[in-house]
């Protein structure tokens, strides 16, 4: 089901839970909610609707996919960039990483350890921010 995205700084800048199997709604909620601002729109992280979940969905490749607890263990080739967010207005400075390493669990809380580049990795870097509380 589409949620509303929210938008106040003071909810978004909060820190997120790990996520259970027990939040799979949420994650269905937060994929619904990315795929209806696809053209705005290339991931979220679970408290832009207002969940408190370390959970978060992006586009690989166009592609939809869902990341639950995922933590960043490698990263090289830092960048500095702009980047925008469907939960805050304007565009913010953001250093980032080209390549990086996640370690995370799959949509069946398989633990899974995955190398991304480019774009995509960037994606997750933002998203990951979300579930720290750091806003860009």
């Amino acid at each position: 089901m589409e949620r509303p995205v929210v938008r106040v700084e003071f909810l978004l800048s909060r820190t997120s839970a790990p996520a259970t199997q027990e939040d799979t709604l949420i994650a269905r909620d937060l994929l619904d909610t990315l795929i209806a601002h696809h053209e705005s729109c290339v991931g979220m992280a679970a408290n832009m609707i207002g969940e408190l979940k370390r959970i978060i969905a992006f586009y690989d490749g166009g592609r939809p996919r869902i990341m639950y607890n995922p933590e960043v263990t490698e990263q090289s080739a830092p960048y500095d960039t702009l980047e925008g967010c469907l939960s805050l207005t304007g565009v913010r400075p953001a250093t980032r990483y080209k390549r990086i390493t996640v370690v995370y669990q799959d949509e069946r809380f398989r633990h899974r350890t995955e190398k991304f580049s480019g774009f995509t990795a960037q994606i997750i870097q933002h998203e990951i921010d979300h579930c720290n509380g750091v806003l860009i």
